[in-house]
């Protein structure tokens, strides 16, 4: 079974808030991005919908830098 704090597509951790008990009653990161499909569909059927993928593997850093950016002004 795949480790819920790692990344399935790279072994990273993953960042996700819902994994790690010290903020599992926050959201996560990927609450507030979009996910291609795509990168999704190029896992492993057995990988997805197990762990969140990391923040560079999702391929969401731009959109999360600009989100960042949106709540410190």
């Amino acid at each position: 079974m795949p480790d819920p704090q790692r990344c399935p597509a790279c072994g990273a951790l993953n960042q996700c808030g819902l994994a790690d008990p010290r903020s599992a009653t926050q959201g996560c990161w990927c609450f507030e991005v979009v996910i291609d499909s795509a990168v999704i569909e190029a896992l492993p059927a057995e990988l997805r919908d197990k762990a969140c993928l990391c923040p560079r593997c999702a391929q969401v850093d731009a959109q999360l830098k600009a989100a960042q950016a949106r709540t410190i002004r």
